[in-house]
């Protein structure tokens, strides 16, 4: 005689295995969009150093006002001494 759990005991365990497999499956999923995400957001950041560069070089020292694009100086400690 062979030992056997049930047809339906089998069929919840094989369903349970499925869920499992496919939601591991979605986890690898997100997390290369993660990780593609995380080269973007570094690639990003590279393009803000950029051009803080080219208006620093431009403007000096400045303090951008981001609605409409006016600016302010910055005042560092020797420019308060004078």
């Amino acid at each position: 005689m062979e030992n056997k759990i049930t047809k339906e005991e089998l069929k919840k365990i094989t369903k349970y295995q499925e869920d499992l497999q496919k939601v591991i499956l979605d986890i690898g999923v997100a997390e290369t969009k993660k990780h593609a995400m995380l080269h973007k957001v570094a690639e990003i950041n590279n393009d803000i150093e950029e051009s803080k560069k080219i208006l620093e070089s431009k403007y000096g020292q400045v303090n951008i006002n981001l609605e409409d694009g006016s600016y302010t100086k910055v005042e560092n400690e020797e420019d308060k001494k004078d």
